[in-house]
């Protein structure tokens, strides 16, 4: 009787971790899937993940691109340390749409983008309406190899735009993002300083 018992939960015991294991797996794969969705800075194995939500617009968010995002790729990145993960959160039409350009580009060139869009910020945005602000934007997606036509096709696109809203909503639920840019350190929200120094103290307690 005691063998039979001792069988059974061995035999349960198999099950549960059989179901875990399952479990862990898809989740893994999940997390991996919507990682492949973003823009993304280094290892998958980098014990600090710093995520960073931003809208294209945002004067704030291309300076830190411009300034921050070297010194910490330079610093952490490119030693395997860090991982960057950019992050939509569009604040109005023209970074939404600006948006739907970058997840309508190659792998390759969407760093690329990104690098150019915020550094062009002052020239790209300025216009009286969304048709102008775009006109500007088919220019700058040009020379990326994206053709007047699907440009208009990409920015139509209900599937891109869906993620992208949908990433916007679950920012706002996950980490309370209301304003940009906004950084994530581990899954906790940063409240320092967005500036290399700031990121650094914090990136340096973490490794």
């Amino acid at each position: 009787m005691i063998r039979y018992s001792l069988k059974s939960n061995l035999f349960l015991l198999l099950n549960i971790l059989f179901v875990c294991l399952i479990i862990s797996l898809k989740s893994y794969a999940d997390d991996q899937k919507k990682l492949d969705d973003l823009v993304v800075l280094g290892p998958n194995n980098a014990p600090v993940k710093i995520k960073i939500f931003s809208s294209l617009t945002c004067p704030h968010c291309a300076y830190f691109h411009i300034n921050v995002i070297p010194k910490i790729k330079k610093n952490y990145v490119e030693s395997g340390k860090v991982q960057l993960i950019f992050i939509d959160f569009p604040l109005d039409q023209s970074a939404f749409d600006a948006s739907k350009l970058l997840h309508c580009l190659d792998k390759n060139e969407q760093i690329k983008f990104l690098d150019i869009i915020y550094k062009k910020q002052e020239k790209w945005t300025t216009g009286s309406n969304t048709n102008e602000i775009n006109e500007n934007l088919k220019k700058i997606v040009k020379n990326l190899g994206i053709t007047s036509a699907q440009f208009d096709k990409c920015i139509n696109n209900e599937v891109v735009s869906d993620k992208i809203l949908n990433g916007r909503i679950a920012a706002h639920q996950k980490y309370s993002v209301n304003s940009t840019p906004t950084i994530i350190i581990n899954e906790k929200k940063f409240k320092g300083s967005a500036s290399f120094e700031g990121i650094k103290k914090k990136i340096e307690k973490l490794i």
